[in-house]
């Protein structure tokens, strides 16, 4: 009885939700007049403002309206896409860690790249979860304008397919769709880092078997996005990614018990 007078007149917890958000929402669209006069220039020198903010304190909620901001005008420069309310609402939600359900063409991915910015300013790393390879370095060639536009560097990582073929790959910052091959260290040092789960799963289980600092590829884990969570948290996640290494002890010894 009392949780129904306090959503009368209250409202439902997703009712909270998006009268928050959507006061977000008018403060990203104050900033578009601001953003829209900036040269090229200006706009890519954002990012250096807002990490030197974020090392003066500010936090990543307190950037984020004009982050949004930023981002939404990148990316109708670039990519001639521009990121409608609702999409500003889904980046918002991924940044605070939840599940964001939309729909086949609804534009997930151009989604992901609000929280994905945002989150890449500490400087600390992004991973951005795929399905499969394909799409991991689809969605990367797709985005990465938009991002190296920004200043930010893009790392893509696909599965072995033998020493002649190349699966690492690098987009330097500032440099639109310039791919080149890499290392696996430098895909991942990147700041923001295409992949699919696997290979992310199976990396890591590889740097915990090196036995030097140098062999690792991975650094410190900050922040991810999943695409198609259902299938890759739970599906795929019956399977366990399993890897073995070379035996330490001597066959000698066996023989010699026999």
């Amino acid at each position: 009885m009392l949780d129904s007078i306090l959503k009368k007149f209250l409202g439902s917890k997703n009712a909270r939700d998006l009268r928050r958000f959507n006061k977000t929402v008018a403060k990203i669209n104050a900033f578009e007049n601001a953003i829209q006069a900036l040269s090229d220039t200006q706009l890519a020198a954002k990012t250096g403002e807002f990490r030197l903010r974020l090392k003066a304190g500010e936090s990543l909620d307190e950037l984020l309206p004009e982050v949004f901001a930023t981002v939404r005008e990148a990316a109708h420069r670039v990519l001639a896409m521009r990121h409608f309310d609702v999409q500003l609402i889904g980046g918002m939600t991924l940044h605070e860690g939840r599940i964001a359900e939309m729909r086949t063409g609804e534009g997930k991915t151009l989604v992901a790249t609000l929280a994905a910015y945002l989150n890449a300013l500490p400087e600390a790393g992004v991973h951005i979860v795929t399905v499969n390879d394909y799409l991991a370095k689809r969605d990367a060639q797709w985005m990465a304008p938009l991002y190296t536009s920004l200043g930010l560097s893009v790392g893509v990582v696909q599965s072995y397919r033998g020493p002649e073929t190349a699966n690492s790959f690098y987009f330097p910052a500032g440099l639109g769709q310039s791919i080149e091959s890499c290392s696996r260290q430098q895909a991942y040092a990147a700041d923001l880092t295409y992949g699919t789960n696997n290979e992310f799963g199976f990396d890591y289980l590889r740097d915990n078997m090196a036995l030097r600092l140098e062999e690792k590829s991975q650094r410190g884990l900050h922040y991810a996005i999943v695409d198609e969570v259902d299938s890759i948290l739970i599906d795929e996640a019956r399977t366990p990614l399993i890897i073995s290494g070379a035996a330490e002890d001597s066959s000698k010894l066996y023989r010699a018990i026999n």
